[in-house]
């Protein structure tokens, strides 16, 4: 698996997942738009860590220079 996030990339998905997964999660009324936000914040930190992102492979993007 090849690295396809650069550096502002990654921090910006980090700091992402922070927000989304700690205390300071928006809440709804709606169950699975919770649920969702916290999955999304999942993945935001797992490629925050790998550096790869699925939909960047899919697309062909590669910003890992940036």
């Amino acid at each position: 698996m090849k690295q396809n996030l650069g550096k502002v990339d990654r921090i910006l998905r980090f700091a992402l997942a922070f927000w989304w997964l700690g205390p300071w999660t928006p809440q709804y009324t709606l169950v699975w738009l919770n649920w969702l936000i916290v999955v999304i914040g999942w993945v935001a930190l797992i490629e925050s860590f790998l550096g790869w992102c699925w939909l960047h492979s899919l697309l062909k993007i590669n910003n890992k220079n940036q």
